[in-house]
């Protein structure tokens, strides 16, 4: 401990005890996604992503406490990333309006955070197997993300822009799956799949689907 702690301030250039803490955080955040994306969360240590961002092999393990400790961490900033950019695309949008703007931003983020998503997606997955607070907290997360849609198709149909006779939920519950399986599919061979066509085409058919009236 007392060495994670000396290896940090050695490193710290001038700067403030929170600025390096922050900086050193950001730096083992950085290589925990190479690391992850190249071999997984089974074969990544807290030694190696210590090491690897220029530190001392216990500051991971002092900072996190154990790789649960991390992943947590890691899954909520990419929470906070995900909800800062979707918030830029549905400012002012609800009803159909927000769904296709979330499209859009899910389309987008496979380029901003290309690395870190597929890393997240990696953990999430292989997560599956066992009882943690990771599996717990997705669970959540789906939960969130189902009634998000679901509220936009709800607001749609309020304002007559969506047809009346489409489920919200069952509605909710397609599109996340969509999306979660695209994404998947991206994670396993990204050369295999043209997300901007495919964003494209299912922006396209969700919203005649949902709009135009049966027999159209």
């Amino acid at each position: 401990m007392t060495d994670a702690v000396i290896t940090e301030s050695s490193a710290g250039n001038g700067n403030t005890q929170a600025e390096r803490t922050a900086l050193s955080d950001q730096r083992m955040f950085e290589v925990a996604i190479e690391l992850v994306n190249e071999r997984g969360t089974a074969k990544t240590t807290l030694k190696d992503i210590g090491e690897g961002a220029g530190y001392s092999r216990g500051l991971a393990s002092y900072r996190f406490g154990s790789k649960d400790g991390l992943w947590m961490e890691l899954f909520a900033r990419f929470d906070d990333i995900w909800k800062a950019h979707l918030s830029q695309y549905l400012t002012g949008k609800q009803g159909l309006a927000a769904l296709e703007a979330a499209i859009q931003a899910q389309r987008d983020i496979f380029t901003r955070e290309s690395g870190y998503l597929r890393a997240m997606y990696i953990l999430w997955y292989e997560s599956l197997g066992r009882e943690s607070d990771i599996r717990a907290s997705l669970a959540s997360h789906h939960v969130i993300y189902r009634r998000d849609v679901q509220q936009w198709i709800e607001q749609g149909q309020a304002a007559g822009e969506i047809r009346a006779d489409v489920d919200p939920a069952n509605f909710a519950t397609g599109y996340c799956s969509t999306m979660f399986g695209t994404i998947y599919q991206w994670v396993v061979a990204p050369d295999a799949i043209d997300l901007e066509a495919f964003f494209e085409h299912f922006a396209a058919t969700v919203t005649v689907a949902i709009t135009q009236q049966r027999g159209d």
